[in-house]
């Protein structure tokens, strides 16, 4: 079989996490990439050898030899480019958030769904993580029980959170993660929301956010995304996740990496899990997602460990959460 033609919108700090997976994909040649930043375009193309680099999206979109593109853009231009690009008929990999609004998050589904031919995606990267598939099976067996209480955290140290702040929510841009996990695993919906965001520094969005959400099953989630840890923080993302059951209780550790190395600059703890580099690759759980994702290319078979409706639910319920932290309100989902 030829190799699948990758293209990458978007080439910000995770874009180039795309590209360093889908350079030395077996079965995937990157054959384009696109951003307004014309040396950035340059930097990337060099590096992995690119072919095809496009200061405007819709030229890549032209080019008929691309049969798939990741879609790493600010989430307020997802739908435009989503659109665009299932509309010029490639298969699309879209990163999360979905969108930025329940009414685009709509459109795209209803492009998608146009697109007979098209394989759609959103990437919820942590549905693929061990750790957490894990839990999920583990539920899925009943050996917990009913799910009654969940908890999770998700933070950031300051000088992380500092270059993000002004391009999204604590809320949207982590809480989604584990507002889809609890979704997943509880296989009920979210009635009502009730959040609060704190703002400590001048950013566009606070520095801060909680949410409790109460479920059809009538189990209760809270979620912690806290993007003002001390800059000196010795790991770049503390996620835990405690879930209780009727027959007993799973907690989940995303945040210790197994590894620490104390050197002159100080400690870190590098990650081990997510995307880690390994002999010259970038492996871990994103290689993953975007192997599954080429994988239903392949096959000509529609994702199923993530559906459009359940990213789009996912949104909803943050969109909730930011209406409910605004007006000190519970807020129906």
């Amino acid at each position: 079989m030829k190799n699948l033609k990758y293209g990458i919108i978007g080439l910000g700090y995770f874009g180039e996490k795309h590209a360093e997976v889908m350079s030395n994909m077996r079965g995937v040649e990157l054959a384009a990439v696109s951003t307004r930043k014309h040396e950035r375009l340059e930097e990337i193309a060099k590096r992995f050898n690119v072919p095809g680099i496009y200061a405007d999206y819709r030229d890549l979109l032209l080019n008929k030899e691309i049969d798939a593109v990741s879609i790493v853009t600010h989430m307020n231009d997802h739908r435009a480019i989503t659109i665009d690009a299932l509309k010029a008929g490639k298969h699309v990999f879209l990163e999360k958030p979905m969108a930025g609004t329940v009414e685009d998050c709509d459109a795209i589904i209803r492009a998608a769904e146009s697109a007979a031919g098209s394989i759609f995606m959103v990437g919820h990267i942590c549905r693929f993580d061990t750790r957490v598939s894990l839990a999920k099976t583990a539920i899925d067996e009943g050996r917990i029980g009913r799910i009654v209480s969940m908890h999770a955290t998700r933070n950031l140290p300051a000088n992380i959170s500092g270059g993000v702040l002004d391009k999204i929510s604590p809320l949207m841009g982590d809480g989604i993660h584990d507002t889809d996990i609890m979704l997943w695993l509880t296989g009920s919906r979210i009635k009502t929301v009730y959040a609060q965001n704190v703002r400590v520094r001048h950013f566009k969005y606070p520095d801060i956010g909680w949410a409790m959400y109460r479920f059809e099953n009538d189990a209760v989630g809270v979620i912690e995304t806290v993007w003002l840890l001390p800059e000196n923080t010795s790991f770049q993302i503390d996620a835990r996740m405690e879930i209780i059951g009727t027959e007993g209780a799973i907690y989940i550790d995303c945040g210790n990496s197994g590894l620490t190395i104390n050197d002159k600059s100080g400690t870190v703890k590098p990650d081990t899990a997510y995307w880690p580099g390994l002999l010259g690759k970038r492996v871990g759980v994103l290689r993953d997602e975007l192997c599954y994702f080429t994988d239903c290319i392949s096959q000509g078979k529609k994702p199923d460990i993530i559906t459009p409706d359940e990213s789009r639910m996912a949104v909803s319920v943050m969109c909730a959460a930011e209406k409910s932290a605004e007006t000190d309100s519970i807020v129906r989902v």
